[in-house]
């Protein structure tokens, strides 16, 4: 089972649970429990390294001092899956992932080309 970590009392919890049981605090956005509630530290404002406020896309009322929000994305995070999508799509990485799913063709193949080879050696 996940566990997470609750922002104010650092005590592990369960990522479904909707307040923390050590300390009361409210871990999910108020009415919507499947929705996390981001917290900024206690000199931090969440909007510093936010994408949203990054991008001037946030109409949240509190921007840019906010301390709680539940649309909060990590810059850095961002930055990270997005280069992670663009190592998946590159040229070296879908040719290793074919021949990773074709492997008995290219094992085929392989035994071909060397069969060629050995005929083309007694002929000479």
């Amino acid at each position: 089972m996940d566990t997470a970590t609750c922002p104010r009392c650092h005590q592990k919890v369960s990522p479904q649970a909707i307040t923390c049981p050590y300390c009361r605090t409210q871990l999910k956005a108020y009415g919507h429990p499947g929705i996390p509630l981001h917290r900024a530290g206690k000199d931090e404002y969440l909007c510093d390294s936010c994408t949203y406020h990054a991008d001037d896309t946030c109409n949240f009322p509190q921007r840019p001092y906010a301390k709680e929000c539940t649309l909060y994305q990590n810059i850095e995070q961002s930055r990270l899956d997005l280069q992670q999508i663009r190592e998946a799509k590159s040229f070296n990485t879908s040719v290793k992932t074919w021949i990773r799913r074709n492997q008995t063709l290219v094992l085929l193949l392989a035994l071909f080309l060397v069969c060629l080879l050995i005929t083309l050696l007694n002929f000479s």
